[in-house]
């Protein structure tokens, strides 16, 4: 296991358009399947716990 000394501590530096990140990039069909579903049973869960109180 590296030791304090044996690690580079120079920082980290990141473009400004590397560093937004904001952008979800799905390319395969499985992928935008499972975020869409995610989204959906996030919506589900709100309005059932949301009607219920």
């Amino acid at each position: 296991m590296p030791t304090s000394r044996d690690r580079n501590d120079k920082p980290i530096h990141y473009d400004a358009d590397k560093a937004r990140g904001a952008q979800i990039i799905l390319t395969k069909r499985r992928n935008r399947a499972i975020f869409i579903a995610g989204l959906v049973g996030f919506v589900l869960l709100a309005l059932i716990f949301g009607l219920s109180s």
